[in-house]
């Protein structure tokens, strides 16, 4: 594993009545291992896996590609710097690697547009074309069939976003080749059970405190999903 752990120094936490510090579940996690090369964090919004995957990102110095001058004004003080109460088990030197999301992928969009204005050539990275000359499903598979064959650690956060259920196996086909060979390591926020069925991946829920792992067929999502398929008629008597 590129990352084997990531300890949260709750001890250290500014201010306890501040979200993300104000989270019970981070002050009774102290550690978190990987172990395999997919892992998953999941749980109900605002449980703190998408602020703890991007807090672990920032601190392994891998750039979120967002436009800041877009960002609307944030009261919290505190909200960017969660990074600094976490330390990583990283190899010496760091790692390459990216992050998505749906909202920065459309940042980044642009950027690789005014990068090539000036350097035609890096789009034969990502097919050979502009990526916003796409459906965006479509540039999100373009994006993530060219950038995952290079070796790094990459952190996504819900990827199942804009993907249809076809587009779902598709990622799910790419993660399971990507990572069989030992050439990535990926750490995923995700709501999706079909991502969440990657063989031997590692899932950890942040509706238990301290965050732990799960089985695939003991999640919410699975069985939810599962139910309501066999038989979605009493759901809408609730």
């Amino acid at each position: 594993m590129f990352l084997d752990r990531v300890i949260i120094r709750s001890d250290r936490f500014p201010d306890n009545s501040l979200y993300p510090f104000n989270l019970g579940v981070l002050h009774k996690t102290s550690e978190i291992t990987f172990s395999k090369p997919v892992t998953f964090f999941i749980g109900e919004n605002g449980s703190g896996k998408s602020t703890l995957l991007r807090a672990i990102c920032r601190r392994a110095g891998v750039h979120i590609w967002e436009d800041t001058s877009r960002l609307t004004l944030d009261n919290n003080p505190y909200a960017d710097r969660f990074s600094d109460y976490l330390e990583l088990g990283l190899p010496q030197g760091g790692v390459k690697g990216s992050f998505f999301d749906s909202r920065t992928f459309q940042d980044f969009t642009r950027f690789l547009d005014e990068w090539a204005a000036a350097s035609p050539d890096i789009l034969k990275y990502f097919g050979g074309d502009s990526l916003a000359n796409r459906s965006h499903g479509q540039s999100l598979m373009q994006y993530f069939e060219s950038r995952y064959k290079i070796k790094g650690l990459y952190f996504m956060d819900e990827p199942e976003t804009a993907l249809s259920p076809k587009s779902q196996l598709m990622l799910l086909k790419l993660l399971s080749q990507a990572s069989a060979s030992d050439h990535n390591q990926f750490i995923i926020v995700s709501h999706s059970p079909i991502l969440l069925a990657c063989p031997n991946a590692a899932i950890y829920t942040f509706d238990t405190a301290p965050v732990s792992p799960i089985g695939y067929y003991d999640t919410q999502y699975y069985r939810i999903y599962r139910d309501f398929l066999n038989n979605p008629a009493p759901f809408f008597e609730q």
